[in-house]
């Protein structure tokens, strides 16, 4: 039993991974429809992250409670709010990236190092993979590029490469911290991560509309439409941050990372399904290579 089990725990921590790329793709897609629907402005993004993961929070803490999970605390409890935090800036450097225009090469390079930064991480700290897996962390890096990174040889201003730099870095805080409390359990670690990005979102949406009523700015209003497309966010985006914790539970941090951050494949595919838009001949070719990245890891 032990040896079965020993067989099937990192394919499984592997479509754990996969999975959470479905749902973070699926939360990206109706959270990008919520910000269009009540504002489109940085603002508005900021209301949508604060109220989406303020309502994760209470479901996730609240199962908890009523599961009587035992309180996180120590590193775990350190662990679980600061990489909270994280995302929350992240989040916040990602969609002000986006707002320059450079939607593509801003999507890339934070989704390369969201990839990489936690792969490096675990090829220290649980030593290195076998070679299939080396392989397809290779050939996922290249798909993560095609899928996201735009017109080819579009140009990349110095303040959007700076902005996708520090969320790319975020965001790989982010994973490895999740690895870090899941000590704390499933429902709390994900709990504790949403007390540091709420408290993180909060601030800045204060301290930004606190200087807009300075600067006669006009206040952004949050419609039903808007909050639907945000409950459907916080549904997708809980299952899929659930689904990737279970998988560095189960399995390899950089196998995770790496299959996760495949998210962007999602985003586009249902872009096409829901909203016909066409993906590009590089698109379709980037999520060939996702397939046979994930044969890759999975060996």
């Amino acid at each position: 039993m032990n040896l079965l089990a020993d067989i099937l725990s990192p394919h499984a921590a592997a479509l754990l991974g996969c999975g959470a790329a479905i749902f973070w793709g699926g939360g990206d897609f109706f959270g990008g429809l919520g910000v269009r629907a009540g504002g489109g402005t940085m603002r508005a993004s900021l209301k949508l992250i604060l109220l989406a993961h303020a309502v994760s929070l209470l479901l996730v803490a609240g199962l908890a409670l009523a599961l009587h999970k035992p309180l996180p605390h120590g590193t775990a409890l350190a662990w679980g709010v600061s990489c909270g935090v994280a995302a929350g800036l992240g989040l916040m450097f990602f969609y002000v990236a986006l707002s320059e225009g450079n939607m593509g090469p801003a999507t890339a390079i934070s989704g390369l190092l969201s990839a990489g930064i936690p792969a490096g991480v675990g090829l220290i700290t649980q030593g290195t993979p076998g070679i299939p897996q080396a392989v397809g962390f290779l050939i996922a890096a290249a798909a993560i590029w095609m899928i996201a990174a735009g017109t080819p040889g579009e140009r990349v201003s110095r303040r959007t490469l700076t902005l996708s730099l520090l969320s790319g870095v975020c965001f790989g805080i982010y994973f490895i911290g999740l690895r870090m409390a899941n000590t704390a359990g499933l429902l709390w670690a994900m709990a504790t991560a949403r007390i540091g990005s709420v408290c993180t979102t909060a601030i800045v949406l204060g301290l930004m509309t606190l200087f807009a009523r300075k600067s006669s700015g006009t206040a952004v209003r949050f419609g039903s439409r808007a909050i639907r497309f945000a409950m459907m966010t916080v549904l997708l985006d809980t299952a899929g941050n659930l689904l990737f914790i279970s998988a560095t539970r189960m399995g390899r941090l950089d196998v995770a990372s790496v299959l996760a951050s495949l998210y962007p494949a999602s985003t586009i595919l249902l872009a096409a399904w829901l909203l016909h838009e066409r993906p590009t001949g590089r698109q379709r070719w980037g999520m060939a290579l996702a397939l046979a990245a994930v044969v890759m890891i999975t060996l």
